[in-house]
């Protein structure tokens, strides 16, 4: 699954950068942002080269071998998902020959088990019918267990004045979703039964730590521009397999030389108005590319890094940028506890929780849960055993068949940095995809896209990034579907 370290094969037609062509290109960062302005350059006839300094693709979405007490397992770092409205990673996905690999729940369908209840154990469904907006969700609410009447009638409430909302609008970005939520009735029980079970999972934020302009562009989107653009989809092959595997393929056939374990040193104007890219590959001396443009597709901190003096304006910005984290808690049993896929939980420390047996190749029986931990702030750095304590208890709690189930393997992995953090005020510090430097482009999920850090908010920026650097150069392409623009979020889900 990790691929070792050389230079991929260019397919037919390629070309290495070099900067007396203004049609070569650097694209510096192998995550899905990197990827996709790699791409959509190389279809437009642009030599492109990739870096990446792992010894693989696809940034934080990605899997890796682990040799444990349950035997060889294909393990993803974390439970990822897309909506339908992810109408640019649906596109992505589809470039790189790997849309059935991913499919879409054919309506929307969420259990929601609560074990904190006074009436004991109880489960919930938020579902959608075919009725329109916002028809299409009002069944549901009206039978959602966990709220009482007068909670769900205030719920819906709000959700139509949630609609009315502008997420463009400068004073949102810099009003935190709770204070707005309780300007609107919602109470705590509200707010941790409805608002945070879907806006924790997406915007890795609680609604006192959001931004209200990302959290409106949430629930607009997902929940309130058409009836199925909230349908959840969710790789059934390790993510390997999509953002590694078939990746390369498609950067092979589309002619992208591809070089892993390749550490950018820096990135420089050269005297004919090029761009000079040093690198160094593996243990090798440090080599230079020469390209007419350079896309910058990596972290904030690591972009800041490599940027030549006066690119930004106010390059310290990107500094400012916080960061979230995600835990996820891999737990491997001796026989099946969990009858679907996935189900998000109420009443217990446990978010959500995902099947994940057969994507990971378990042999010898048994089942293998993922739990998803966004905003885990408190405990991305306990240790191991406080984690098994914490956490296989509450499974207990939550399905009764874990009770007398014996534990083969237990195991987490943590991504200190998994998210820009979508607090009040990041919207002003989010660069464009342009710079102040000709030929120099910036790409990630942190980037101004209008959407929170989401493997869509990244294929979008690639494709911005591509955009703007192939208008510059004045080449022929293909105008974005307008699913990809930014606008109106009831529009973008169409």
């Amino acid at each position: 699954m990790i691929r070792g370290d050389g230079v991929r094969p260019a397919g037919h037609g390629s070309a290495v950068a070099d900067g007396r062509s203004p049609g070569a290109a650097v694209v510096i960062g192998g995550g899905i942002a990197g990827i996709t302005a790699a791409l959509t350059l190389a279809d437009a006839g642009l030599g492109v080269t990739l870096l990446e300094g792992r010894p693989r693709l696809g940034g934080l979405a990605f899997s890796f071998r682990r040799r444990g007490p349950a035997g060889e397992l294909t393990v993803d770092n974390g439970q990822h998902v897309y909506l339908r409205c992810c109408a640019a990673y649906r596109w992505f996905l589809d470039r790189i020959g790997a849309g059935p690999l991913a499919p879409l729940q054919e309506r929307l369908d969420v259990p929601v088990l609560d074990v904190g209840s006074r009436k004991g154990r109880r489960l919930g469904h938020l579902r959608r019918s075919a009725l329109p907006v916002p028809l299409h969700l009002a069944g549901s609410l009206a039978r959602y267990p966990h709220l009482s009447l007068a909670e769900r009638a205030k719920a819906a409430r709000a959700a139509l004045a949630l609609k009315g909302l502008d997420p463009a609008d400068p004073a949102l970005d810099g009003t935190d979703f709770a204070t707005w939520l309780h300007r609107q009735g919602q109470s705590p029980r509200a707010v941790e039964a409805l608002w945070d079970l879907v806006g924790v999972a997406t915007l890795n934020a609680r609604a006192g730590q959001a931004s209200l302009g990302l959290a409106a562009m949430v629930f607009r989107t997902g929940l309130l521009s058409e009836p199925g653009a909230a349908d959840i989809g969710w790789s059934h092959v390790p993510l390997g397999d999509l953002h590694d595997t078939r990746v390369r393929a498609a950067l092979d056939q589309a002619g992208v030389r591809t070089l892993v374990r390749a550490r950018v040193r820096s990135v420089d104007r050269t005297a004919d108005g090029g761009w000079r890219v040093r690198v160094t590959r593996g243990t090798h001396a440090t080599e230079s590319l020469d390209a007419g443009t350079v896309v910058l597709a990596v972290p904030q901190r690591e972009t800041h890094a490599l940027l030549p003096a006066g690119a930004l304006e106010d390059p310290g910005r990107l500094l400012d940028i916080g960061t979230a984290p995600i835990l996820n808690v891999h737990v491997v049993y001796d026989r099946h506890v969990l009858r679907r896929p996935f189900f998000a939980a109420l009443g217990t420390p446990v978010q959500w929780v995902f099947d994940r047996t057969a994507p990971s190749g378990l042999s010898g029986g048994g089942q293998y849960l993922a739990l998803s931990q966004s905003a885990a702030h408190n405990e991305i750095d306990a240790p191991l055993s406080t984690l098994r304590q914490r956490y296989l208890p509450e499974l207990e709690r939550l399905l009764p068949a874990a009770r007398g189930a014996q534990v083969r393997d237990f195991f987490v992995t943590r991504e200190r940095t998994a998210t820009f953090a979508p607090a009040p005020g990041v919207g002003r510090l989010r660069p464009g995809a342009r710079t102040r430097a000709p030929g120099l482009y910036l790409a990630g999920a942190w980037t101004d896209t209008g959407w929170p850090a989401t493997m869509e908010g990244a294929v979008r920026s690639g494709i911005t990034a591509a955009g703007a650097a192939l208008a510059e150069l004045g080449r022929p392409h293909r105008d974005p579907p307008p699913a990809f623009r930014r606008g109106d979020p009831q529009q973008e889900a169409a």
